[in-house]
């Protein structure tokens, strides 16, 4: 069934666009969505995916074109978001996508030397990059980190915990917050440590959705890394964390509206084909207002979306917005798995469908990224409320 956003006319697209969207939504059709309920009972899906979807330029978006990038506008990213929505699979999309949080404070901020040692690897699908910020005792609280990186000769010894981190157990590169310097927001910076160094130890945790994403715990144990691997200045690691904080939050909408979307189309096709009392499911009023329902929230947070991505893309300064977005865009996704699910009654509640799964990772959503709480308090500071 055709995406109600996907298919509309809009200003902000070029025939380009619908290329690119053709030809990740061929990807997806191909590669994941016959997958993703193995993938998701496994609780991994293979590194091989990496590769495929770099060869399909997924993974290279927006970054420099030196490390085997591609350039482009933000609009291909809200693209790449909504298709890979369409298999269901919130873990799958996660993991897959984990290097556009984990890199693009070094593609930003990082010396020449450490760009040109981690990026192309990762844009090639060879590499996994992760983020490790948050920590046990805290994540949206950035301020009060206790993870700490000691300076000694030219290396750093690293120690602490993160916590809830995608693709943390299996990435190659981890872009970790660390304090170097005294308390607050100041002595934040941030490093590249890779993997294999020794005293960092990993473990995976078990959730309640996005099973095929691997999450993990990180432990840093004397972990010594080279100043080398510091990305931009010490102490000054807070201002690229926020830089893209913006980057991530449009992309979580446009994943919570894709989802939302799916949703739509999943239980618009069933009540179609499902027959109760003698009619199709879709003649009862009652469901043709719930279809109604979860259309109305999805198509004004796609209009929000677009407007912000395209005045993001002028300059404008969009925190608030954002964040308010981000708030609308789960809380669609939260009301159209709902709503699908009661739609599909019992079918909706057997493992293996894409409304079930979405419907298990609708809390990740409003959490990650900032909870719908931190974001409304956000956006009333931004606003001077």
């Amino acid at each position: 069934m055709n995406s109600i956003p996907n298919q509309r006319r809009s200003p902000y697209y070029t025939e380009e666009h619908a290329a690119f969207r053709d030809t990740m939504r061929r990807f997806v059709e191909k590669e994941i969505e016959p997958n993703t309920a193995a993938w998701d009972e496994a609780e991994e899906f293979p590194r091989e995916l990496y590769k495929k979807a770099a060869e399909v330029g997924l993974l290279q978006l927006g970054y420099p074109e030196e490390y085997g990038g591609i350039a482009c506008d933000r609009f291909y990213n809200t693209i790449a978001s909504q298709e890979l929505t369409r298999a269901g699979s919130g873990g799958v999309s996660a993991s897959l996508m984990s290097h556009t949080i984990g890199t693009p404070h070094l593609a930003q901020f990082g010396s020449d030397e450490l760009k040109a040692r981690v990026l192309p690897s990762v844009l090639a699908g060879e590499k996994i990059a992760a983020l490790a910020v948050t920590e046990p005792s805290g994540g949206s609280d950035v301020a009060r980190l206790k993870t700490t990186a000691r300076r000694d000769g030219d290396d750093y010894i690293v120690n602490g915990q993160k916590m809830f981190i995608t693709s943390g157990y299996r990435a190659d590169f981890y872009t970790v917050a660390v304090r170097t310097g005294g308390e607050g927001l100041g002595g934040i910076s941030l490093l590249m440590i890779e993997r294999e160094r020794p005293g960092f130890e990993r473990t995976k945790l078990k959730k309640m959705g996005w099973w095929a994403s691997d999450t993990a715990a990180l432990y840093f144990d004397d972990v010594r890394v080279p100043a080398a691997n510091l990305i931009g200045e010490e102490n000054q690691g807070f201002k690229a964390i926020m830089h893209n904080f913006n980057y991530e939050r449009l992309g979580m909408s446009a994943g919570a509206l894709g989802y939302a979307q799916t949703c739509l189309d999943e239980a618009t096709a069933y009540a179609r084909e499902r027959h109760t009392f003698g009619k199709p499911l879709i003649e009862n009023q009652v469901i043709r207002h719930k279809l109604v329902d979860m259309a109305m929230r999805i198509n004004a947070g796609v209009a929000y979306l677009e407007d912000l991505t395209w005045r993001d893309m002028q300059g404008d300064r969009v925190v608030a917005d954002v964040c308010m977005l981000k708030v609308h865009a789960t809380a669609a996704m939260e009301f159209c798995a709902n709503e699908a699910m009661q739609i599909l009654g019992g079918a909706g509640y057997l493992r293996g469908g894409k409304v079930e799964r979405i419907y298990r990772e609708t809390k990740v959503m409003a959490i990650g990224g900032g909870s719908a709480e931190i974001m409304k308090d956000l956006a009333a500071r931004q606003m001077q409320l």
